[in-house]
Formats: C-alpha cells, sequence, structure tokens
C-alpha cells in the first residue's frame, strides 16, 4: 500500500512501514510541514495514498466532498507513543487494508476500529 503521514505522526511509523514492504512518506520529507489540511488530502488522491493522521478534519475533508477513492486512517489514541500507534495500525492493516484501498476513513481508537465507507463519486 502507498501511505502519506500527517505531521503528527512520527517519522517512524513510516519507517515501519517501509520495513514492511509499504510506500510510505512522510511531509517532513517532502519539506512540506506547513501544507493545509486541504491540500495534504488532495496530495494523498494524486498519489493515491492513504493519509496517515491524528487530525478529524481529514473527515470532514471526505464528507463535503474530497475523493472518495482516497483511504484516511485517523488515530484517536489516549496513547499517542510511536510503539502504540504502529501495534494498532498493524492490526487496522490485517484487518482493514481492503476498505482503505476502496477510500475508507479508518478511526483507530485503543481497543477497537471504525471502518467508515463512502459511497463512490
Amino acid at each position: 500500500m502507498r501511505f502519506l503521514a500527517d505531521m503528527g505522526v512520527s517519522p517512524r511509523v513510516v519507517e515501519w512501514l517501509r520495513s514492511a514492504g509499504h510506500d510510505a512518506v512522510h511531509l517532513r520529507d517532502e519539506g512540506l510541514h506547513r501544507l493545509p489540511n486541504w491540500q495534504i488530502f488532495a496530495k494523498g488522491a494524486a498519489e493515491s495514498r492513504v493519509v496517515l493522521t491524528f487530525d478529524l478534519d481529514f473527515a470532514e475533508i471526505v464528507a463535503l466532498g474530497g475523493d472518495s477513492r482516497t483511504g484516511v486512517v485517523i488515530f484517536r489514541l489516549r496513547d499517542t507513543r510511536t510503539d502504540t500507534v504502529i501495534r494498532r495500525l498493524q492490526v487496522v492493516l490485517g484487518r482493514s487494508a481492503e476498505s482503505l484501498d476502496e477510500g475508507a476513513i479508518v478511526v483507530v481508537e485503543d481497543t477497537r476500529h471504525r471502518v467508515r465507507k463512502f459511497p463512490p463519486p
């Protein structure tokens, strides 16, 4: 899978994704740390990448007419340490990768995750 990590996501998460065989980039790697959320989403859509973020604005961007084929993972964790994020992401990818490929929003919480699929554009 292809991923784009927002600034709130640790670069170590991107390193883990790469080591697992995924194509992952971090906004920091590309000098785009000040990019507004709607442009981050547009970049993810243009590059067919799943956006990884802690920011709830991305759900609103999709709901208000963003590209519904672009997957978004929103972390809503009490423990935001990198090891916890990686552990939860590993579970999500094992169970919901197909939904993400189809453009779902996946909200990742401490003990569960929720998948919201949008109708095709």
